[in-house]
């Protein structure tokens, strides 16, 4: 690794670009694209967590993906502990996995099922090099029991755990390298209610004990409020909205913030407030147009909209969006008289 220090961002993201070639329709016709990133910036501090919403298709997996460097990206760089890792071959990644790690959506798909517990967890250890077997023992038995999990589920296989338990098994297979980062896509959306609470409360529990940074990709709002100090929306591709999660949530300052906010359901009747409602239909991922990316869904639209790209910039400190009436959004944050 390059030299690094704490006080820098534990992941820098700047202008992620991934574009998918779709096949061709006919034989002369002209190659498509899904336009899946477009230009993508942010970054996490040591020690903090944080959130990426949005609804299905607006490139959170994609996201955390590239972010893993595991897939090819189009453009952009995408710096872990100060190193680059867009562009290395998989013999460079290899030795800088143990400082990123993933946690999937599926408790069930993510698991090899013809592996034991102890061969599943102890698998990102190769990143590290050679250990003794008594090192490698050692490991194991103190990341699965930081996990809840108990030394004699070792030999296990999967198909003898609870949902639950296969993603504790998951969230510990990504600890046992002592990671900085680790990418969370959807890893409660698979389980119970009851059992997402807990998984959410061993992840907090985690991060307070070894200070690990994560990066959780969702579209539970609640999820998000709960664990994350930042957030970013993310719409077709694009960042359009990021600031401290309390701020965002409690003002936000574009309307498919307000509408994403507003589809949760608010009890109480002091916290009721005028919803903005959606407009026309989704947008594909096929084109990129002028103007905002929203345009077409968008209640409060304007001509400017239309012709005019906005650009991400600050509502107030820390707090970013991209909406020309940012200031018309906010104002409709108040509750509803009456």
């Amino acid at each position: 690794m390059t030299d690094y220090s704490v006080e820098e961002p534990v992941l820098i993201v700047e202008d992620l670009v991934r574009h998918y070639r779709l096949p061709k329709e006919s034989l002369f016709a002209e190659h498509r694209y899904v336009y899946a990133l477009n230009g993508v910036s942010f970054e996490i501090k040591k020690g903090k967590s944080f959130g990426v919403v949005g609804e299905s298709g607006c490139g959170k997996s994609t996201l955390a993906r590239n972010v893993m460097a595991l897939e090819d990206t189009d453009g952009g760089s995408v710096r872990i502990l100060g190193e680059e890792v867009v562009g290395l071959s998989f013999e460079q990644l290899r030795p800088l996995r143990q400082h990123f790690q993933m946690v999937f959506q599926d408790p069930y798909g993510s698991l090899d099922p013809h592996l034991n517990v102890d061969r599943i967890v102890a698998e990102p250890l190769a990143a590290l090099g050679p250990l003794t077997s008594a090192e490698r023992d050692e490991r194991v038995r103190e990341v699965l029991e930081s996990v809840g999990l108990k030394s004699g589920d070792i030999s296990k296989y999967p198909h003898e755990f609870s949902g639950g338990q296969r993603q504790r098994i998951a969230i510990a297979r990504a600890l046992i390298t002592h990671p900085e980062l680790i990418v969370a896509d959807e890893p409660v959306s698979a389980l119970d209610v009851s059992v997402q609470a807990q998984v959410l409360n061993l992840l907090k529990d985690l991060q307070e004990s070894f200070g690990v940074t994560y990066m959780f990709i969702s579209h539970d709002l609640a999820v998000v409020e709960y664990l994350c100090d930042e957030v970013a929306v993310m719409y077709l591709g694009e960042i359009v909205e990021k600031g401290r999660t309390e701020d965002l949530f409690a003002n936000p300052a574009h309307p498919y913030t307000r509408i994403l906010l507003d589809a949760v359901p608010q009890p109480g009747a002091a916290k009721k407030r005028d919803r903005i409602k959606l407009a026309g239909n989704v947008t594909g991922q096929t084109e990129i147009r002028a103007g905002c990316a929203f345009q077409d869904r968008c209640p409060m639209v304007k001509n400017v909209c239309r012709s005019e790209k906005p650009p991400l910039v600050a509502v107030e400190e820390e707090h970013l969006a991209a909406c020309h009436f940012s200031a018309d959004v906010r104002a409709k944050n108040k509750p509803a008289a009456g």
